[in-house]
């Protein structure tokens, strides 16, 4: 933190999550959380004698073996001494002074290297073309070693067509056995070397294929984590999945038919030249039928591409559907709608069908076009080649035909390769367009890694709060103006789309682009790191979702570090403690997927202490209440009280008689602020509270004899 703070990062020690198993944080996971908070960090090993010599560098972290870690703020190589620093003292305590010996008794050799980034991070960078070569070519050591290897086997696969025309020429026609003794021991030792280095390329390129796999994969998913909740709102949630997952076919392409080609340009670069001095003339053929290969290509690389457009979109499509019944499978069973979803599923399949012959039809006519010059590099040559040697019009003997053979179809490979590689751009170019659509939206990374870390206290205010939803004909909330202080309950009321739920999604940091103020703690919220914002909140939303896993990880999922002490501790304020020790297994009983094996009014309880688990300061139930039974809602809302000591509670229910003890309520209409108040004194001057609380206690002041006017009845909710 303080080697951060150094370089204007304010971090949260809270938002760090450690690897399974790891006593202390290694290097390898303090440089993965610092680069996701928006600085730039790099762990590695140095000796002593290069560690003396960084006196004029930033504050460094020296890992130490007791788990514990210090800051070199200085060194002297001269007289052989850095100068160290508490991390956790006041920076007012001077640096203690260490020696080798001294520092190597508790020094692991590990270092951890810190500082801003001053450009666009990578978690923002635009997912396209350049990104992707970014991606590869930073594997600059993997990419040099594979080069070489390849130059040289390149090299290696000159001398056996060498020794087959040398063979030809002088073995048979002399009938030199010492000759062809000399020949087989070089075979077998080129041989030996060519297998070796075989071997060791392949070895490097798995090694930097998986290596560009891993880092596509885990970018790909943290940038879908980044992106805000409003567009995952607005797109249908298969859409979203068959987008993203195309860009795996663009890591395919990299990682597979790209890297080959580019591995066999290497034999291209050496053998071709090569084939010009055996003849220039059938090199020259080999040359132009693999260019006019790659013309064909060009040529049809726009119709097919719409082509495949189309069957992008048609698969897509279809993926949505088979999203969208496996999520809705309990409605569909219990309304009988499997003919239905039958119906559609077998409609998009028709129209992904359709659309892949279409792409196959368009791409079988340039692999028509080409064969016969595939054809004729592979067997024509050979032939022109006899006939140059028997019109004695070519200098090309029978070996050196041989051997150009052996080379030609060495050289033809890759030629014919590249050309394809274009055909195959077709689709990475489809993919990446499609994956980014959704990868290239705005993201909330800037928003989660700077901004303000104030301490939480809880006090509320909302001054001329416009807002808007995206395509809306009406303000969501206009001109809201209201304040509470820190530690007050807050109830939140109105009729349906009186934006309740609007201020809890401001108040959550989802939705950022309103006009006035809203601040907590007298600290604007948009200038609060969103990331500190939603730890420091405890948020029950009515459609909760669990996760597969037991009920004990599902209550610590925001903190796992957490003993079972704190676990019991917060069922207890849930009210979910009693039904969790009838379970078999108790809190380590599993949850399956879809939570189907509790009930939901057990499911928004589990909901409530996983969110009191981390003890908020403000928390946030939006309907929490609304899915418990009679006695669960009453377990639940008599633990309210004790819940909310010593902190802010916002609770938006259309059940008002859960609200009458709050210190506030908020009674919201069409988006405006109507009234606030306490219970007793909004039934008297506020006629829109009047009304909902006559309305859901009809019952009991009918039964009081009291009149009560016939009121239509108002939908609520939001």
């Amino acid at each position: 933190m303080a080697a951060a703070h150094f370089h204007g990062l304010e971090l949260d020690v809270q938002d760090f999550i450690g690897e399974p198993g790891e006593s202390s944080p290694s290097p390898a996971t303090l440089s993965r959380w610092l680069n996701e908070q928006g600085a730039v960090a790099k762990g590695m090993r140095i000796k002593w004698r290069y560690l003396v010599k960084m006196g004029n560098s930033p504050p460094i972290v020296l890992m130490f073996r007791d788990g514990s870690a210090a800051l070199m703020v200085n060194a002297d190589a001269g007289r052989g001494i850095v100068w160290l620093r508490d991390p956790m003292a006041d920076e007012a305590v001077p640096p203690v002074p260490v020696d080798e010996m001294r520092l190597g008794q508790v020094w692991t050799g590990d270092v951890l290297l810190i500082k801003r980034r001053k450009d666009q991070t990578e978690a923002d960078a635009p997912i396209n073309a350049a990104w992707l070569a970014k991606m590869v070519l930073r594997e600059k050591r993997s990419l040099r070693d594979i080069a070489i290897a390849s130059m040289t086997l390149s090299i290696l696969q000159i001398f056996p067509p060498l020794i087959v025309m040398q063979v030809i020429d002088r073995v048979v026609n002399n009938r030199s056995m010492a000759t062809l003794v000399s020949i087989t021991a070089i075979v077998l030792v080129l041989s030996f070397y060519e297998v070796l280095l075989s071997y060791g390329r392949r070895e490097l390129t798995l090694v930097l294929t998986t290596r560009i796999d891993t880092r596509i994969s885990l970018h790909i998913f943290s940038r879908l984590l980044s992106l805000p909740l409003e567009f995952f709102e607005r797109q249908q949630a298969g859409n979203v999945i068959g987008r993203v997952m195309a860009i795996y076919k663009v890591r395919d392409f990299m990682t597979g038919r790209l890297m080959s080609t580019f591995l066999d340009l290497f034999t291209l670069v050496v053998i071709l030249p090569f084939l010009f001095f055996l003849s220039s003339t059938l090199a020259w053929m080999t040359v132009a039928a693999s260019g006019l290969i790659g013309l064909l290509v060009v040529i049809f690389m726009g119709p097919v591409g719409r082509q495949f457009g189309k069957l992008i979109d048609a698969d897509m499509k279809r993926s949505g559907v088979m999203y969208e019944t496996i999520a809705g499978i309990r409605t569909i069973k219990t309304l009988a709608l499997e003919n239905s979803r039958k119906q559609e599923w077998d409609e998009c399949t028709a129209a992904v069908v359709q659309a892949k012959l279409d792409v196959g039809r368009m791409s079988n006519w340039p692999a028509t076009l080409s064969m016969p010059l595939e054809l004729f590099i592979n067997r024509g040559i050979i032939l022109v080649g006899a006939y140059l040697v028997l019109a004695g019009s070519s200098s090309v003997g029978a070996g050196a035909l041989v051997a150009f053979m052996m080379l030609g179809s060495r050289v033809a490979t890759p030629l014919t390769g590249l050309a394809k590689l274009l055909d195959d751009l077709n689709e990475v170019t489809t993919s990446l367009g499609e994956a980014g659509t959704v990868l290239n939206q705005p993201t909330e990374t800037k928003a989660l890694t700077t901004g303000m870390r104030p301490k939480i206290k809880g006090a509320l205010s909302f001054i001329d709060v416009n807002f808007s939803y995206p395509g809306a004909s009406s303000k969501a909330l206009d001109d809201v103006t209201f304040e509470v202080p820190a530690g007050t309950m807050l109830g939140l009321v109105g009729r349906s789309g009186s934006g309740k739920s609007t201020i809890t999604r401001l108040l959550q940091g989802v939705s950022r682009s309103y006009t006035g103020y809203l601040k907590l703690d007298g600290v604007d919220l948009r200038e609060i790191n969103l990331n500190h914002l939603r730890r420091s909140f405890g948020v029950v939303p009515q459609d909760n979702f669990l996760f597969r896993g037991t009920i004990r990880d599902n209550i610590t999922a925001g903190r796992p570090g957490l003993t079972i002490d704190d676990v019991v501790r917060a069922a207890r304020l849930a009210g979910a403690e009693e039904f969790i020790e009838r379970m078999p297994a108790g809190y380590e009983t599993f949850i399956e997927e879809g939570s189907t094996n509790i009930s939901g009014g057990q499911r928004q309880r589990l909901a409530i202490a996983r969110a009191v688990i981390c003890d908020p300061k403000l928390m946030i139930l939006d309907e929490a209440t609304s899915a418990l039974d009679p006695e669960s809602e009453a377990l639940v809302n008599a633990n309210l009280e004790r819940i909310g000591k010593g902190r802010t509670m916002v609770i938006v229910s259309h059940r008002l008689s859960s609200l009458v003890n709050c210190d506030q309520i908020l009674v919201m209409e069409r988006g405006a602020v109507a009234d606030i108040g306490p219970h007793e004194v909004l039934l008297e001057r506020c006629a829109i509270y009047r009304t909902l609380w006559m309305q859901q206690n009809r019952h009991t002041a009918n039964r009081g004899g009291a009149n009560v006017d016939d009121a239509p009845l108002i939908a609520e909710g939001d």
